[in-house]
């Protein structure tokens, strides 16, 4: 399945931040997932919601893999109410597509008030970005296609 590690990777940073060698601080976590404030935020709230072993990117995510992205975004949307957002219409839900990804680690994008992104987060983040893919189209090409293209 794509390019895993469950030992990580001693240069990811996330792979470090899922192995508690850094002061990130931990919103959410469960045996696979962990939960993180966006260093640079693109909206008031953002959030990335991370898996714990190391896997690459969306492009190496397989059809078998949809309960995972679907345990992420639920993993988004809780951390999302904890912090009041009442309005879970207006979020983006997504991934960055290689080579536009900051981190070579999968990772969930969950902001909110998507109505309220600047101009440049929409560029990053938004309907019109070429390196972003909303999890609805993930899920879309992994029950089609079984993999992300």
């Amino acid at each position: 399945m794509g390019n895993r590690d469950a030992s990580g990777s001693e240069d990811c940073p996330f792979c470090q931040i899922a192995q508690s060698q850094t002061d990130t601080e931990i919103l959410l976590s469960d045996e696979e997932l962990l939960c993180f404030r966006d260093i640079k935020p693109g909206a008031t709230h953002h959030y990335l919601v991370v898996t714990r072993t190391h896997i690459e990117s969306c492009k190496s995510l397989q059809g078998g893999d949809i309960p995972l992205v679907e345990r992420m975004v639920e993993m988004g949307r809780i951390i999302l109410e904890k912090n009041k957002v009442s309005n879970l219409d207006d979020v983006r839900f997504g991934f960055h597509m290689p080579p536009f990804s900051s981190v070579p680690h999968l990772h969930l994008h969950a902001l909110a008030p998507a109505s309220t992104m600047s101009f440049k987060s929409q560029l990053h983040y938004g309907p019109q970005s070429h390196w972003f893919i909303t999890v609805d189209k993930v899920l879309s090409q992994l029950k089609t296609h079984g993999k992300v293209r």
